[in-house]
C-alpha cells in the first residue's frame, strides 16, 4: 500500500457529524450551568480525566442527527470490550505525552533521539493494538469508519517501515551493557554480550532477594544523565559506530516522515475520545454505587417522560455520606407545555427542576441519562433562571435584577426550548407576583417552549392552558418526601408542615410561655 496522507480523511470526528467542525475552545458557559449544578459534574469528572475535556461539555449539538451520531458513538464506547481498549490506549497516549515531555530535557542530540525513537514505538503500538482489539468488537458506530482509517494509515508502507524500524533499534539499546572500571585514577569502559532477558541487577551479581534488587537501566529511567553517563555514551558511539550512525539517521527519519505524514485526524481522535471516556467512567463509578442510568429515546415530537429521575449531581454528593436520593417518574404530553410545581419549602422541588434540566441536557450532549428509563425531546436550548441573593453591587434591587436576568431569555428564538424557572417574583407582592408569572408563562407557552416553574403560588398552576400543576408531597405527618407528584398543592398541609417545623403550634408555643 502507498503512502496516505491526512488531507484523504478531510475533517473526520468522533463528536461533530458535519465538516463545519465545533471550536470547542471558544465561548463562555451560559447561565444554565450554574442553576443546573452541571459545573459540580463536570469537575468532578475532569478530576481524572484532566482540565482539556470540560471544553466538550460546554458545546451542545445544534441538531437531532449531531445527537443520533453521537448516541452511536457512546453506545460503542460503552461496552465493556470497546471500553478496556480505549482506556488502555488514553494511557498509552498519556506515556507518550510524558516521553515527549523527557525528550524535550533530554541532554545532548544522540539522547533526544533516543527519547523520539521511545515516543514513537510507543505511539505506533498503541495505535496498533487499539486496531487489534477494536477489530474483535462489533462495532457500529463511527468508530467502525475509524478503524477503517487506522488499519489503512498503520498498513501503509511508511507506518509500517516506521514501527518495525523503532522496535529493532529499540531492542538493540536494550541489549546494550557496558561494564565501569575504575583503577586508582584511570577509568575504563568496555562493551559485554549479554543473553536475553539478563537484568541490570544479575549483570552487578545482586541476589533477587537483596533490598537492592531492583534495578533499571540508567540510561532509559530519565532524561537527566550525569557527565560520567554522557562520557561512557561518547565511549559507546566511538566503539560502535554503525549502531549510532544508524539511530541518529532513523531519529532524522521520524522527523522528516513525522512531519510530511503527520495525521491530525489521530490527534483529533485522542482528544476527543476523552469526552466519551470520561463520562462513561463516571457513570460506571455511579452503577457501582447502587444509581441506574438509560439510554434516552430522542423525539422530536410527542410525549416527554422518565422514570426514576434523580439528580445526578446530589447524587454525586451522596455516595460516602449516607444521603438518600429520591427518585421520580413524570410525563408531559404533546398538548401539555409546563409544568408549575409547588409545595412545601424544602420539599425537593429545586432538586426535581434541576433533575429535568439535566436530563435534557444529557441526552442532547448524546450521553445515558440518569434514569431508569427516559423518553427527552430535542430542544435547542435551555433557558433557566434560578432566584439568587440581592446583589448590592448592581444597586437594582431583586425584582429589577430578576427582570433583567429574564429579558434575554423572553427574547430568545429558533425554535422550542427548555425553560427551568425557580422562584421568581419572590419579592414582589402576592397579587403582582400571579400577574407577572402567568405573564412569562403566557410568553414561553405562545412561543412552543416547554418546561417547568418552581413556584410558592399555587394560582399560577391553573393559570393558562397548556399548565400541567405539580406538587412537592409530605406524608401522614406532613413531613417532606421528595416525592413529587400530580395534583395541585395541599395549603393546609403545607401550612401545618411550617408550622411544626418552627414549633408554631398550640402546644409547642404553650411549653414556651
Amino acid at each position: 500500500m502507498g503512502e496516505v496522507k491526512a488531507a484523504a480523511y478531510g475533517d473526520f470526528s468522533i463528536l461533530d457529524l458535519h465538516a463545519d467542525m465545533e471550536d470547542y475552545d471558544s465561548g463562555e458557559a451560559e447561565v444554565f450551568y450554574q442553576d443546573l449544578n452541571l459545573l459540580q459534574i463536570i469537575d468532578r469528572v475532569s478530576v481524572k480525566w484532566g482540565k482539556s475535556v470540560k471544553k466538550y461539555f460546554m458545546h451542545l449539538p445544534k441538531t437531532a442527527e449531531e445527537v443520533a451520531y453521537r448516541r452511536s458513538v457512546y453506545g460503542d464506547v460503552k461496552k465493556d470490550t470497546v471500553y478496556t481498549a480505549l482506556t488502555a490506549f488514553t494511557g498509552k497516549i498519556a506515556e507518550v505525552e510524558k516521553l515527549r515531555e523527557e525528550m524535550h530535557k533530554a541532554y545532548g542530540e544522540m539522547q533526544k533521539a533516543v527519547w523520539w525513537i521511545r515516543e514513537a514505538e510507543v505511539y505506533f503500538s498503541a495505535y496498533k493494538e487499539l486496531a487489534g482489539e477494536l477489530e474483535k468488537a462489533d462495532l457500529e458506530s463511527s468508530l467502525s469508519e475509524f478503524l477503517g482509517i487506522v488499519r489503512n494509515i498503520l498498513n501503509s508502507e511508511t507506518y509500517r517501515t516506521m514501527l518495525e524500524e523503532t522496535q529493532g533499534i529499540l531492542a538493540e539499546i536494550r541489549k546494550l551493557r557496558f561494564t565501569v572500571t575504575y583503577d586508582k585514577d584511570r577509568m575504563s569502559v568496555a562493551l559485554k554480550e549479554t543473553e536475553d532477558g539478563e537484568t541490570y541487577g544479575a549483570r552487578l551479581n545482586i541476589e533477587e532477594s537483596s533490598d537492592d534488587a531492583q534495578f533499571t537501566n540508567p540510561f532509559v529511567a530519565g532524561s537527566a544523565i550525569t557527565e560520567l553517563e554522557n562520557a561512557c555514551i561518547e565511549v559507546l558511539r566511538k566503539k560502535k559506530p554503525a549502531f549510532f550512525r544508524k539511530l541518529n539517521e532513523l531519529s532524522q527519519q521520524l522527523t522528516q516522515r513525522a512531519e510530511q505524514y503527520d495525521v491530525p485526524v489521530f490527534t483529533r481522535f485522542e482528544q476527543e475520545i476523552r469526552f466519551y471516556l470520561s463520562f462513561c467512567s463516571l457513570q460506571r463509578e455511579m452503577e457501582q454505587a447502587g444509581f441506574v442510568f438509560a439510554e434516552p429515546t430522542i423525539r422530536r415530537s410527542g410525549r416527554m417522560e422518565a422514570e426514576g429521575l434523580y439528580d445526578l449531581a446530589l447524587a454525586l454528593t451522596s455516595i460516602g455520606r449516607g444521603g438518600k436520593v429520591v427518585a421520580n417518574d413524570f410525563y408531559l404530553d404533546p398538548a401539555e407545555q409546563f409544568f408549575v410545581l409547588t409545595g412545601p419549602n424544602q420539599g425537593g422541588k429545586t432538586t426535581f427542576a434541576r433533575s429535568l434540566g439535566q436530563l435534557v441536557f444529557f441526552a442532547k450532549l448524546g450521553l445515558d441519562v440518569p434514569a431508569k428509563s427516559a423518553t427527552v425531546l430535542f430542544f435547542p436550548r435551555i433557558l433557566t433562571h434560578f432566584s439568587v441573593e440581592e446583589s448590592v453591587e448592581t444597586g437594582r434591587g431583586k425584582l429589577m435584577d430578576e427582570l433583567v436576568r429574564l429579558a434575554p431569555m423572553m427574547e430568545s428564538t429558533g425554535g422550542s426550548s427548555f425553560v427551568v424557572i425557580n422562584e421568581l417574583f419572590t419579592t414582589a407582592a402576592s397579587y403582582d407576583a400571579v400577574i407577572m408569572g402567568k405573564r412569562v408563562l403566557d410568553h414561553f407557552i405562545e412561543l412552543g417552549h416547554k418546561g417547568i416553574y418552581v413556584t410558592h403560588l399555587k394560582e399560577l398552576a391553573d393559570a393558562c392552558e397548556g399548565v400541567v400543576s405539580l406538587r412537592a408531597m409530605l406524608d401522614d405527618r406532613g413531613i417532606q418526601t421528595f416525592e413529587i407528584r400530580r395534583g395541585q398543592s395541599d395549603d393546609t398541609a403545607c401550612a401545618e408542615n411550617q408550622v411544626k417545623k418552627y414549633r408554631l403550634t398550640y402546644e409547642q408555643l404553650k411549653e414556651r410561655l
